[in-house]
């Protein structure tokens, strides 16, 4: 199911390189706003976030409520088991 839920993200972020969004392999527990060569906001390279399950369900619900003034033109997963899913699925991409 988080592999059904990633396409939606599959346009902007690729498990292994930089597109329109930053490479997603690997971003269990690495600091918000570090990929190399990704140009990020202000507000998310300042947000001092290590993206964890938690940090990740909290941005994934409320992206704009975690990190006000992040760039990424996304709402939200309002469904929590999408958004589990989802977060398991990320784990597994290095």
């Amino acid at each position: 199911m988080g592999k059904q839920a990633f396409a939606a993200c599959a346009p902007c972020h690729a498990p292994d390189q930089n597109g329109v969004g930053p490479k997603i392999g690997g971003v269990l527990n690495r600091p918000a706003g570090s990929v190399e060569g990704f140009r990020y906001s202000r507000a998310m390279r300042n947000s001092k976030i290590v993206w964890d399950e938690k940090s990740l369900d909290a941005y994934l619900t409320e992206p704009q409520k975690l990190v006000p003034g992040n760039l990424m033109p996304f709402s939200g997963i309002a469904e929590s088991q999408k958004r589990s899913d989802l977060i398991a699925y990320l784990g597994t991409l290095k």
